[in-house]
């Protein structure tokens, strides 16, 4: 290979290939105006300040009588997991017969510098699953976390029990006192106060760094060397765009919350040690006692397999699964095995269950007390500026409103 790029004639028919596509790439990439992503229908039932919840909608009746509500996390979108028709795990769910619903969290600015984890979780959380049970008229519904908001799923499974029917983690980071990834190692040296302190609220640019930090050269240089022997093609082009789209569209991530998750999770792991307060009530892992399906992913470099694996043995579950997917914290979602081999496994394992449900029935009648968002965050404010003097004063001022879509 050396001899022949010192012939002139080879040299200038790699060079005259590499500029043709090029040009062809450039032209390609001025002729996307802006790529698609979320594809799959869906409409919006329930906003709360910048949370949204949205119902997937499907052509077919589900098999499944109880819904799921997926439970992304803050620190990226969640379209991921819906990112084109040939890509997305969410319309493979509703293929499977799976009713689908799906929080987003927004985009957190200065005026949400205090928010807390317990609003998070004790209030748009808690509401969003009200808001389900309501709708589909079960007492318990079905929970999916994926990543952060696995964990936030698993908190709230431990707070909340007998609202959740399962409960399904995928690529969640449940003890923090790994070393297997970077993440973890880096985390333990933040100056998390003052970092808080000073800017209030985390751009997502910052937290978009760490992220390429772990991996510079996969991350920053060879995925566009691969994108140059595709330049000319279309499809592969706009493929990359959007996944481009989805790594830097980062949140940034309220002040305090990220306080309270760093601090206490990635630096003191009290989730493990059920040692975690959520609004003065500890989180004991043993209060999780249904049935568990516990998703990994085996090459995951963000949250890797020990990190998620001990959930298994911490919840009080009898019924727990324990299945590692072949693959990487994003291929999870997007890689070709994912589409014929992961919707197909969770949809199977959640219709085995879901047999106990059609036998109940809605029987039980519509959950009784209705949510009162607005009262709730007001609450909540209270008590965040009870706990940290002036803090939540900005969150109680902007005053919570939970409500209906169209209402």
């Amino acid at each position: 290979m050396f001899r022949e790029f010192l012939d002139p004639k080879f040299f200038l028919q790699e060079l005259e290939e590499v500029n043709r596509k090029v040009v062809k790439g450039a032209e390609i990439l001025l002729s996307i105006p802006d790529v698609d992503v979320e594809p799959t229908p869906k409409e919006l039932v329930f906003e709360e300040d910048k949370v949204r919840l949205y119902h997937y909608l499907s052509e077919e009746k589900p098999r499944c009588p109880v819904p799921i509500l997926i439970c992304y996390a803050l620190v990226n979108r969640q379209y991921m997991m819906d990112l084109q028709s040939d890509r997305s795990l969410i319309r493979n769910l509703l293929g499977e017969g799976l009713d689908i619903y799906i929080i987003d969290w927004g985009y957190p600015d200065h005026g949400d510098r205090y928010v807390t984890l317990e609003d998070y979780i004790d209030v748009y959380l808690n509401d969003c699953v009200d808001l389900v049970r309501r709708r589909s008229g079960h007492e318990r519904i079905n929970l999916l976390g994926v990543c952060q908001g696995g964990t936030f799923s698993v908190i709230y499974s431990a707070l909340y029990p007998e609202k959740i029917r399962n409960l399904i983690t995928m690529v969640t980071p449940v003890d923090f006192h790994v070393t297997d990834g970077l993440l973890n190692v880096w985390s333990q040296h933040m100056d998390v106060d003052k970092m808080v302190d000073t800017m209030g609220i985390i751009p997502g640019e910052f937290m978009n760094v760490g992220f390429l930090m772990l991996r510079p050269f996969q991350l920053l240089v060879d995925k566009y060397v691969g994108l140059m022997d595709n330049l000319d093609d279309p499809a592969t082009v706009a493929n990359f765009v959007r996944m481009e789209k989805w790594i830097f569209d980062s949140p940034a991530q309220a002040g305090e919350a990220y306080r309270k998750f760093l601090k206490d999770l990635y630096q003191q792991n009290k989730l493990v040690k059920g040692e975690l307060e959520i609004g003065g009530r500890r989180v004991d892992l043993a209060r999780i006692t249904m049935p568990l399906l516990n998703i990994y992913a085996t090459e995951d470099h963000l949250v890797p397999p020990v990190s998620s694996i001990p959930l298994n043995d911490l919840v009080g579950s009898e019924d727990k699964t324990l299945y590692g997917f072949p693959g990487g914290h994003i291929g999870i979602y997007v890689s070709s095995r994912s589409q014929k081999e992961l919707a197909p496994m969770v949809s199977k394992w959640v219709m085995d269950r879901c047999r106990e449900a059609v036998r109940e029935g809605s029987g039980r009648g519509r959950p009784r007390k209705k949510s009162s968002a607005a009262g709730k965050v007001s609450r909540a404010a209270e008590a965040s500026s009870a706990r940290g003097g002036g803090r939540g004063s900005e969150r109680g001022a902007r005053g919570g409103t939970g409500k209906k879509a169209g209402s």
